[in-house]
């Protein structure tokens, strides 16, 4: 059995914690492990291959957390844009041996009850062989109205229902603590276990459109290095963006529910994380940071300053540095609108935390203001960034620690701690580390106009096009 792990999505109802390029599953919220971390390391024992498909900006980010776990060997799918899951899971599909069974698991779900989760997967293997198409049932315990539901009855699906309102979702518990037999309403786990080959078959027959261009985007897919396939831009939007649920699930006359309680969570709010973060005595989610004084049931997030809170009760707090929010508990669906209004701003605050990752290494705002942004910079050893070149900014740079190897143009010359060089604007340049420790710099950028989208690579070691 293979796992195909779905690593989409930007997690905007968890901003400022998760943007879209450090999303929530590769944020470390559980023992300083991610649930990307966590979703590899409860399948692992179960299957025999991991296929993980990604957005080609955070490619980089499962790799270094990969590596943490001593997890190697994986395959990758890189998507250059997001196309939803059917289009995700199918290309991965179409890379996959037709009779091989693959367990297709988002990499952002909480799951609790290992036992009850092994034996869930056990059924829905048993199903998948026999040629059904698979998907996990999550025993409701409160009216949640964020989620689709599953009508079943036993392992046979009735029909699939929308998001409902809080009324129907109120009705959906009665109906389930009244049942007398097997019939439940049961939540849609997004969770899903099949042949590839059967998989392909009905997305062939509900969705031909899907089908064909996700057969014709793997047909023209590279491998630029062993284990990592990539698909062309042009190809991947011509894909049309659709869910699995709606392309295959809800039409196939061939779909298996397994019922299970298996400890799930989805993480989709700040109120699902609160149930799931240990706490004190008083309620408070456990933080070394956090000062509370007659303050009770609150969500405290924030590890760089101190938080003091005083005679509040059932709020959130998240602290990121460049980013506070303060909410009611029971309103945090409500955050999704937060990051709305910051893109209509146009705001980076969506995209990119101070702390950014790069395949190289990472770099950290240190202010940013109009006409100038000073950054920390920390390259690792055997890597450099692109050749590139800026249309409007000139860069100062510093060592701190190590030693830089730079290009200007024509010449390649050392840099050492506590000396400095400085690339003109439009000339091409390139730091490089070729020693055994991290280089860490200072970078004053000035100019009329400092974003990160002002950028030309000319050459890149990790096949980065330019913004």
């Amino acid at each position: 059995m293979t796992n195909i792990i779905l690593c989409g999505g930007s997690g905007t109802r968890l901003w400022p914690v998760s943007r879209t390029l450090m999303p929530k599953q590769f944020v470390k919220l559980f023992g300083g492990k991610s649930l990307f971390q966590l979703t590899v390391e409860r399948n692992r024992p179960l299957c025999d291959a991991q296929f993980i498909v990604s957005n080609a900006e955070q490619y980089f980010l499962a790799v270094d957390q990969l590596e943490e776990l001593d997890a190697s060997h994986n395959r990758f799918l890189l998507e250059p844009v997001g196309r939803n899951t059917a289009p995700a899971i199918a290309l991965a599909c179409l890379n996959i041996d037709p009779d091989e069974i693959v367990l297709v698991t988002p990499s952002d779900h909480l799951v609790k009850k290992k036992a009850a989760y092994i034996h869930a997967l056990e059924e829905a293997r048993g199903l998948a062989e026999e040629g059904h198409l698979v998907t996990f049932g999550i025993e409701p315990d409160y009216p949640e109205t964020g989620f689709g539901y599953i009508q079943a009855d036993g392992n046979d699906v009735k029909s699939f229902r929308e998001k409902p309102d809080l009324e129907t979702a109120r009705a959906y518990l009665e109906k389930n603590r009244e049942s007398q037999n097997r019939e439940r309403y049961l939540w849609n786990s997004g969770m899903f276990c099949f042949k590839a080959g059967r998989f392909l078959e009905e997305l062939e027959r509900h969705a031909p459109e899907i089908y064909q261009a996700c057969k014709k985007a793997a047909a023209n897919e590279q491998e630029i290095v062993e284990g990592q396939l990539r698909i062309r831009h042009e190809d991947m939007l011509a894909i049309p963006d659709e869910s699995i649920d709606y392309a295959v699930m809800e039409k196939s006359d061939d779909v298996k529910v397994v019922p299970c309680d298996i400890g799930w969570s989805d993480l989709g709010s700040f109120d699902a994380l609160y149930e799931e973060l240990p706490k004190d005595d008083d309620g408070n989610t456990t933080n070394p940071r956090h000062i509370a004084l007659d303050s009770k049931n609150n969500l405290v997030i924030g590890d760089d300053r101190v938080i003091a809170t005083v005679d509040v009760e059932e709020l959130m707090i998240v602290d990121t540095g460049d980013a506070l929010l303060v909410s009611k508990k029971g309103s945090s669906q409500k955050v999704k609108k937060v990051v709305e209004k910051l893109k209509e701003r146009g705001s980076e605050l969506p995209n990119v935390h101070l702390t950014a990752h790069r395949p190289w290494g990472a770099y950290t705002v240190l202010e940013d203001t109009p006409g100038y942004k000073i950054k920390r910079i920390v390259v690792k050893p055997g890597k450099r960034l692109s050749l590139q070149k800026h249309f409007h900014r000139s860069e100062h740079w510093i060592v701190v620690s190590g030693t830089a190897t730079v290009t200007v143009g024509d010449e390649k010359y050392l840099v050492r701690p506590n000396e400095s060089t400085y690339i003109k604007m439009g000339e091409i340049h390139r730091l490089e580390n070729e020693g055994k420790i991290p280089v860490v710099l200072i970078e004053a950028q000035v100019g009329e106009y400092t974003g990160e989208d002002d950028i030309v690579r000319l050459e890149d070691d990790f096949k980065r096009e330019s913004p």
